[in-house]
Formats: structure tokens, C-alpha cells, sequence
């Protein structure tokens, strides 16, 4: 258990703030693990929980590098203060025709700090691009939406990774999750939040059953301890992908809302499932090494296409 979960200054929806504390409470690493994490996201499970080495990737090179920048110091809380404050100023006078130039600076010049201004003002908090890889998402129509105390909040997020990144051995990279998971030993830990098959939407990068399957096999070829999250059911129908391609997994579930929309009627239950290639109740008994490594060892010698 960890005391007070962090969140980050990237905002996304599906963000895994709320199930931070039982992916804390499974996870298996040793002294000298190195946490890999091949679909940051927003980055909160691996801001949270990775230990003194830490490989952090995503396809989205704008995240990483706002992270970068961030942790280089070409970026500080100071800055962002002052870029939230003078821009979110013109934002409550020009409204909808600010955020439109924002986007089109960005999608020009990729400066990390419009970016940060895109995510936090846009609709929903969502993060989504065409298929020229260029920031599509409508404006939130909220031309106060970086009130002083917004903006503190966002600072300070920042001031946190200010913090905490010069203490830490940790890497950001923009490369697809097969190199990051490559580099991953049997001593290290991989915590992948990919797309949920049957239920991501975008413009830009699919997920299908073929990736699904490719992100089995790099986890079980790498030989690492490896936790997946995903979904296993809401009130309409279950993730047949789970017993179709990880049924050698162990798993845990918990309920999950999540919010889309302003209406009651959009905010809806989902089971969460985390699947695992150990047994997270037996997680700190040697034998669930050997164990595991029995499995991944006859997975290898019997490898067969699903």
C-alpha cells in the first residue's frame, strides 16, 4: 500500500489512479529489478510504484516528451506557471478561438507545453490524433478552465516530477512496446496497460487480436515477471480475449466506474481484471519462481499460434 497516490500532470481517460493500490499490492520485484512499462500513458502506475530503474515508453512521442523535458529542466514548475497563466488569460477572453490556435501551433511546432495546455483544456481529457499523427480533439468549452487554483494544481504535479525524477534511474523513450519489452531480463518486472482490446477507439493506432497476441508473446519470451490490465466484463458483455489469449494467467478483478460525460446514464461499472504470470498470493515463496518459470519455460518449448 502506498500512502497518497500521485497524479500526474498528463491527463487521459481510463487513467489507473484509482487501482494504483491493488497493482501495488500484487507486484513482484526483487532488489535489482528494473520496472518497464512499454505503455505509459499518463505514466501514474510506474510514477508511483517503479523502483530506482525505470524504462517508461508509449508510441506518443509528445507525453515522453514533455517528460523529458521535464526531467532535462528545460522544462520547470516555474515555467509552466507562467505559460498556463498567460495563455489560460487569453483563453478566458478569446474562449474556443484560442484553443484552435493552440492546436494548430502545435500540430505545427510540438512544443510539450502547448501540448499540456491541449490535454488540459480540451474534451474529456482525451488524447487522440489523425492518421498524419496530428492533435484532433475538439475544445472542452471551458474558457476559465485554468482558474489559479487549476493552474497550482497543475504546477505542482510538475513540481513533484521536479522532485522526484533526479532520484531515480528512470528513461523515457518513444519506441513500440516489442523494443521496450526486448530489453526486459528475468529479473526485471513489465507493467503494460495496452489498449483494451474490443473497446479503444482512436484515429491513429488500432489494436487488434493480432497486436494482442504480439504482446503475449514478447512478455513470455522475455522471461520477465509481467501484470496486464485490462477489462473483463461490464453489464454488457465479457472480454472474450482473456481466456482466448491469457488463459495461463493468473487473475484479479475490481470494479471500476468510469465517468464520460456529464450524464448519470454515462457513467457505468466495469470489472477490471489484472493478469499475471505468477500467483500474486504466493508471490514472496521461492517456489513461485521455479513455478514460474516452469510455465514460461514450457510456454516457450510449446509455443503455438492462437
Amino acid at each position: 500500500m502506498i500512502d497518497k497516490v500521485f497524479v500526474p500532470p498528463i491527463k487521459i481517460q481510463g487513467i489507473k489512479t484509482k487501482l494504483v493500490d491493488l497493482i501495488s499490492e500484487n507486484i513482484y520485484m526483487e532488489q535489482n529489478s528494473t520496472w518497464y512499462e512499454p505503455f505509459m500513458g499518463s505514466g501514474v502506475v510506474g510514477l508511483n510504484l517503479a523502483p530506482h530503474k525505470a524504462v517508461f515508453s508509449d508510441t506518443n512521442p509528445y507525453t515522453i516528451d514533455l517528460y523529458n523535458a521535464i526531467k532535462k529542466k528545460k522544462i520547470t514548475s516555474q515555467i509552466v506557471r507562467e505559460y498556463l497563466e498567460y495563455e489560460g488569460a487569453i483563453l478566458a477572453q478569446k474562449d474556443g478561438e484560442h484553443y484552435y490556435y493552440i492546436r494548430d501551433r502545435f500540430n505545427k511546432k510540438h512544443d510539450p507545453l502547448d501540448f499540456l495546455f491541449l490535454n488540459r483544456s480540451c474534451f474529456n481529457g482525451m488524447i487522440r490524433f489523425n492518421r498524419e499523427y496530428k492533435f484532433n480533439v475538439p475544445y472542452g468549452h471551458k474558457p476559465n478552465r485554468f482558474a489559479k487554483a487549476y493552474v497550482t494544481k497543475i504546477v505542482n504535479q510538475v513540481k513533484h516530477l521536479e522532485n522526484i525524477f533526479p532520484e531515480n534511474d528512470w528513461e523515457f523513450v518513444c519506441c513500440p512496446f516489442e523494443k521496450t519489452i526486448e530489453k526486459a531480463g528475468v529479473e526485471d518486472f513489465i507493467y503494460c496497460d495496452p489498449p483494451y482490446i474490443g473497446r479503444h477507439v482512436d484515429y491513429y493506432d488500432s489494436w487488434d487480436e493480432e497486436h494482442e497476441i504480439a504482446l503475449k508473446n514478447a512478455l513470455y519470451s522475455s522471461g520477465a515477471r509481467f501484470m496486464l490490465s485490462t477489462w473483463d466484463e461490464n453489464k454488457y458483455r465479457k472480454n472474450e480475449y482473456i481466456e482466448r489469449i491469457w488463459s495461463e494467467c493468473y487473475k484479479l478483478n475490481k470494479e471500476h466506474f468510469y465517468h464520460v460525460g456529464a450524464n448519470e446514464k454515462n457513467r457505468n461499472s466495469m470489472m477490471e481484471a489484472l493478469l499475471m504470470n505468477y500467483d500474486p498470493t504466493t508471490c514472496n515463496n521461492n517456489s513461485t519462481r521455479n513455478g514460474r518459470q516452469m510455465m514460461i519455460t514450457d510456454y516457450l518449448k510449446n509455443e503455438i499460434a492462437i
